[in-house]
């Protein structure tokens, strides 16, 4: 990848933190900077008016277009558990992490505990979690695991009638690309927005804030290449058996700077499956796992995923205690389901944690998780995508036999 590749990839979002930058200096020095808040909360406005057709269009696309059958239902089935399992596994390692170093030390100011919103109890929380009153109850943006449950099931029953030749599977399609183009438009404006938002935060909360997003970076950066270094041999001995993980990182590389180079799952695929075919992986388990990848297999996404809700409950000051362990790691592993393998990711993710965990406050949330998510992109990007190509050999032991790399490296010894 060239010089000029990189920099035409990383172009909005440098835009984007040196807007946030700006709009954080303009803060400091003009004290009544909260006059630009109207400019954010039109952005904020905007992709909420978005999301809800995005997230339905998306995974109900995806599903209602599937065409597995009998081996390819084996394999897609495997690719989906192995995705969740280490997605849970790297939510919990995050939330390890936040408990032991908080990246929010102080609340930003005393809010009431009234606003937060009274605890359910648990059957109440269950049913809110998978289900909405009605169908227009899935309408709004604070029920976003309800609509992604009633997208799955909606998916489904397109795959059951008919599948990739019917009208409403297209349809489907189309309305994905659309609202993308659409995303695409509004975020043209993102970076006034996010002037104005920061301006807004730093003139209200002062240099708490630059302290806490230098404490989150100190957490999650690190946590990433130690996770490359460690986790992944680990999934690759286990998928590949022993000197699996020697041919893992010899393979590897090429993924990891072209995904760190583009900022995207979905630009990387090319390179994963190139590298799947050299290693010896069955082309239908590499042409199954790796696309599915680029949207669903996100650790790094389950990272920051974790570390913005333990953000945001320091800055209303409330307890990251371990009874919310359960419903954070659900979340992180379902809300990287619906992100997008594009920069950015459409913002569906930062919805889904307002929606669960900061329902009465999400003017003040979205911007903060969205804030974060763009400072983590390129290390988040680079453990999802090269990733891909780990879980491959996981889904390859399981489909294979656990001495597939065996059989596929004396295979190549003697073409």
């Amino acid at each position: 990848m060239d010089k000029k590749a990189i920099v035409k990839n990383y172009k909005f979002l440098g835009i984007m933190i040196g807007a946030m930058v700006l709009g954080a200096i303009v803060g400091w020095v003009w004290p009544n900077a909260s006059v630009l808040a109207p400019l954010g909360k039109v952005f904020i406005n905007m992709m909420f008016c978005i999301v809800v057709p995005l997230v339905f269009s998306s995974i109900a696309g995806s599903i209602a277009n599937m065409k597995s059958r009998q081996r390819a239902g084996k394999i897609l089935g495997t690719t989906v558990l192995t995705f969740v399992v280490t997605g849970a596994l790297a939510a919990v390692i995050m939330f390890a992490l936040v408990k032991v170093f908080p990246p929010v030390l102080s609340a930003w100011e005393e809010i009431p505990a009234e606003e937060m919103g009274e605890y359910a109890s648990v059957s109440e929380m269950i049913v809110n979690f998978f289900t909405a009153s009605d169908f227009v109850g899935l309408l709004t943006r604070k029920a976003m695991l309800p609509l992604i449950v009633f997208s799955v099931l909606f998916g489904f029953a397109v795959n059951l009638n008919g599948g990739p030749e019917t009208g409403m599977a297209k349809w489907l399609n189309d309305l994905t690309a659309t609202m993308l183009k659409l995303v695409n438009i509004v975020t043209y404006y993102a970076p006034i927005a996010f002037f104005a938002i920061f301006a807004d935060l730093v003139a209200t909360y002062g240099t708490m804030i630059t302290q806490a997003y230098g404490r989150a970076m100190l957490l999650y950066y690190p946590l990433c290449f130690i996770y490359l270094f460690v986790a992944f041999p680990l999934y690759a001995n286990f998928g590949g058996g022993k000197g699996a993980a020697k041919v893992m990182f010899s393979h590897i590389t090429r993924p990891a700077v072209v995904s760190l180079g583009t900022c995207s799952s979905v630009a990387t695929i090319p390179t994963n499956l190139q590298e799947a075919a050299e290693t010896g992986i069955n082309k239908d388990v590499a042409d199954m796992v790796i696309p599915l990848g680029a949207t669903m297999h996100m650790d790094g996404a389950c990272f920051s995923c974790v570390l913005k809700i333990a953000f945001v409950l320091g800055v209303f000051g409330q307890p990251l205690s371990w009874g919310r362990l359960i419903p954070i790691v659900l979340v992180a592993v379902l809300s990287s389901v619906g992100m997008s393998g594009v920069p950015g990711g459409g913002y569906i993710g930062e919805y889904i944690i307002c929606s669960i965990f900061f329902p009465t406050q999400m003017e003040l949330a979205f911007p903060i998780l969205v804030a974060i998510g763009n400072l983590v992109d390129p290390p988040s990007t680079m453990i999802n995508a090269s990733g891909d190509y780990v879980v491959c050999y996981i889904v390859s032991r399981f489909t294979e036999g656990k001495d597939w790399l065996k059989k596929a490296l004396e295979k190549k010894e003697q073409a």
